[in-house]
C-alpha cells in the first residue's frame, strides 16, 4: 500500500489557514471578554444600588455618612473621610471605621451587603496601579483594588433623598481611579457646564503630574483607542434610584454639573 506523507506546500497551507483562523477569532475572543467584563461591573454596580436603596429604607431616606456611619462620635466629616481602599486595618481581619482616611466608603453599607466582591470591576486593576501607589499603598496590597474599584460622588453622603427631585438624575457612584471624587471638573465628569472646558482636569494634559498617567482607568470599559488621554471607551454609573448605565468617553459637555448636586 503506498503511504505518502504531507507535502512542504500542503503543510504551509495548512499553518495559513491556521493563522487565517487566529485573526480572525482572537479579535472576536477579546471582544466577548471585554463584554463579559461589561455585564460583570453592571451587575456589580446593580447590587450596590440595592444596598444602598436598603439603607435608605433603614434610615429615613438619609444617604450614609460615611465618617460617621461606624462611628460613635458625631463630628462633621473631614475633608479625607473615608477617601481610601481598605476594609480592614491594615495586616488584620479588624473592620476599619469609616472615620479613617484609608477606609473604602463601601463600609458605610457593610451591614446590607453579602460580600465585598460586588465592589470589584473586571477592568480596573490593570489600569488602577499607579493611583493607589500614589496613595502610599504598597504593591504587595494590589488585592485592595478587587473590592475598591467604584468612585463615590462626595454629595451624595449625609443628604436626605427627598431633598432630590429627579432620583433618577443624580449620579451616586461610578466607575473610576479614585475612591470618592470632591473636586467638581477637577476630577468628576463634568466640566461646570462650561462648555467647551475638559473635563477630569486632573487627569488630563496639564493636570496633576501623578494622576495623569492613571486617565485610562476611568474610561476603561470597551477600549478602542491606544492613547495616553483617550480610550474611546465607556464608563458605568450607579444613579440614586438604583438603575445602571454607561456614559460614553466625554470631555464633560454633554454631563450637567446637577448631575453630582442637590437640587
Amino acid at each position: 500500500m503506498d503511504r505518502r506523507g504531507f507535502t512542504l506546500v500542503e503543510l504551509l497551507v495548512v499553518i495559513a489557514i491556521i493563522a487565517l483562523l487566529m485573526a480572525i477569532l482572537v479579535p472576536a475572543l477579546e471582544a466577548a471578554k471585554d463584554r463579559a467584563k461589561d455585564v460583570m461591573c453592571t451587575s456589580n454596580l446593580r447590587q450596590i444600588g440595592l444596598a444602598v436603596l436598603m439603607y435608605l429604607n433603614d434610615s429615613d431616606g438619609v444617604t450614609a455618612d460615611v465618617y460617621k456611619a461606624q462611628s460613635n462620635k458625631d463630628p462633621m466629616p473631614s475633608e479625607d473621610w473615608c477617601n481610601g481602599w481598605r476594609w480592614y486595618e491594615k495586616d488584620t481581619t479588624i473592620p476599619i471605621k469609616a472615620d479613617r482616611l484609608p477606609a473604602y466608603w463601601g463600609v458605610a453599607y457593610w451591614n446590607q451587603i453579602k460580600s465585598r466582591k460586588i465592589f470589584g470591576c473586571p477592568a480596573y486593576k490593570s489600569v488602577a496601579g499607579l493611583a493607589i501607589r500614589t496613595a502610599g499603598i504598597d504593591p504587595s496590597e494590589y488585592f485592595l483594588l478587587d473590592t475598591a474599584a467604584y468612585g463615590l460622588n462626595a454629595f451624595g453622603s449625609n443628604i436626605r433623598v427627598t431633598e432630590i427631585l429627579k432620583h433618577d438624575k443624580f449620579i451616586f457612584c461610578t466607575d473610576h481611579v479614585e475612591p470618592r471624587v470632591e473636586q467638581e471638573e477637577v476630577d468628576m465628569f463634568h466640566n461646570n457646564d462650561r462648555q467647551s472646558q475638559w473635563n477630569l482636569s486632573h487627569y488630563r494634559p496639564g493636570g496633576n503630574a501623578e494622576r495623569m498617567p492613571t486617565y485610562r482607568g476611568i474610561f476603561r470599559h470597551a477600549i478602542k483607542v491606544d492613547e495616553p488621554y483617550r480610550t474611546g471607551g465607556k464608563a458605568g454609573v450607579l444613579w440614586l434610584d438604583g438603575h445602571v448605565n454607561w456614559i460614553q468617553e466625554t470631555l464633560g459637555d454633554d454631563v450637567p454639573k446637577k448631575w453630582y448636586h442637590v437640587h
